[in-house]
This record gives C-alpha cells, structure tokens and sequence, in this order.
C-alpha cells in the first residue's frame, strides 16, 4: 500500500527541508519515493536532485504534450522530483500551478507506478483551492504539519487544521521543528494535545543542515554519520509505524491567544 503524505506548515517553517530529507531517508531504505513539489518557488526538490527542475507550469507554456521525462527528474538514490510551479508573484492564482500539475501528472498516469511514498510539500494557505488540491482530491491520505514554538508558525499550523477538517482529512501529527525558542519543545506538545494529536518527531535547529543545502544536498546525504540525519531517520520510522491518526480539533481564536499567553507569561 502506498504512502500518500501532505505535509503543511507556515512558509520558511522547513517543510521542504523535511520533506527533501525524510525522502532521503525512506530512498536510502530502498523505498521507491515520489516528490511533488507544490509552492511556486519551485525549491522543494533542490537538494534532492541537485539543482532547480523545470516546473510543470513553465514545460506546459513551451510543450502542450510533455512526456513523463519532460516533467518527472530522477534525484538521490533514485527519487521521482516534481515541481508545480506557478505564476511569477503578484500575477494570477499561486495555488493554480497544483491544479494543473496534479491533472498533467494523473494523465501520464505518473502515480500508478511502482511507488511506496508519495510526498507533497504544500503552502499552509489551505483556503486556496489550488493548495488544497491533494487532500480535496484525495492524492493524500493523511497530513502532518510541520511547525516551531513560534507565536505566527503556530497560528499557521491551528488554521491549517482548520483546513484539514473542513475537507475531512487525517492528521497524523505535528513535526517540531526547532527555533531555539524558549520552552519549545513543551509548547509544541501542548499545542498538539490541545488540537487532539501528537508530536511524531522532533528536528533541532542546526548550521549542517544549512551547510548541506548549500551544496544543494540534503544532510541525510551530505552528512549521513551526523546526528541531524539520525533525527531525520528517526522521525521517518516514527512516521511510517505512525497509527495515530484523528480528525483534529482546531482552537478558535481566543483560545489561542489564551494558549500562547500562557507561555509568553
């Protein structure tokens, strides 16, 4: 059975650092990974195969009929990399790029190979009916939301649960992605009790994963020995024996603000 993961977090929180990185890890496990990169600035598949690819959007305006390697680019340890792409800033809809992607991609009959994973890294703006496209369509069957300790990644992550239930989706818990903010760790776990889930893993802040982005690597293939590609290692596994699943329960917002006061205080 394949594994069809949306991951959403606040944009700059890491969700493609974590989705580049945990692909890393399930492909070095021999695990066949397809990656679909679906925010506009097209960077979620750098470090895994090395440099920029081309977006779906920007292929279609050239070639009305793509072939599979017109679109798909094979990365690390063989990983399928796809970018939607979308408009340039300020002109059109930024979520349209995923609608077309995913109806190119269904066409060339893309996710009927012989997948174990399929990851797509998704802007938390969930109201979008461009980035709500994979769990509204059902391409994914459970989300993870990936979020630090702070007040705005945090106020992201309860709207994206907003999203989740109203399209009736699966969470399957939060990533804790550190910031080195005080009490972190702690607030994270509060926050994921409060909603009705759990923290699946945690990722603390680290110079060598910026040092292996650099290099347009992942740190699980830069620094393999490191003890930040063994989080990532251990935040795979927790995701793959994962069997606590929920419908979550969003804070409105006085709630909220009750919740991080207490912690500022």
């Amino acid at each position: 059975m394949i594994k069809k993961i949306a991951i959403y977090g606040k944009g700059g929180i890491g969700k493609s650092t974590t989705v580049a990185n945990l692909s890393a890890v399930w492909a070095s496990d021999d695990l066949n990974c397809l990656v679909i990169g679906c925010d506009p600035k097209a960077d979620t598949t750098r470090t895994l195969y090395g440099k920029r690819i081309p977006t779906v959007v920007n292929t279609l305006k050239d070639n009305r009929a793509p072939e599979k390697d017109d679109l798909v680019f094979t990365g690390f340890k063989g990983i399928q990399c796809v970018e939607s792409g979308g408009p340039e800033p300020g002109v059109g809809c930024a979520g349209r790029g995923v609608i077309v992607a995913m109806k190119r991609l269904e066409k060339l009959d893309i996710f009927n190979d012989d997948l174990d994973v399929v990851v797509y890294d998704v802007l938390g703006d969930v109201v979008c009916g461009g980035f709500s496209v994979p769990l509204r369509e059902k391409y994914a069957d459970e989300v993870l939301i990936v979020t630090s300790g702070e007040y705005m990644s945090l106020y992201a992550a309860n709207n994206i649960v907003r999203g989740v239930k109203k399209l009736k989706g699966n969470l399957s818990g939060i990533v804790c992605n550190c910031r080195n903010v005080e009490r972190e760790e702690e607030i994270v776990n509060e926050f994921a009790e409060k909603i009705g889930t759990h923290v699946v893993g945690t990722i603390h802040r680290s110079n060598l994963i910026q040092d292996a982005e650099l290099d347009a690597k992942t740190v699980v293939e830069k620094y393999p020995e490191s003890e930040e590609a063994q989080e990532y290692r251990d935040l795979a596994s927790s995701i793959m024996s994962n069997e606590n699943v929920s419908t979550p329960e969003p804070m409105d917002d006085e709630e909220f603000e009750e919740f991080f006061k207490f912690y500022r205080d």
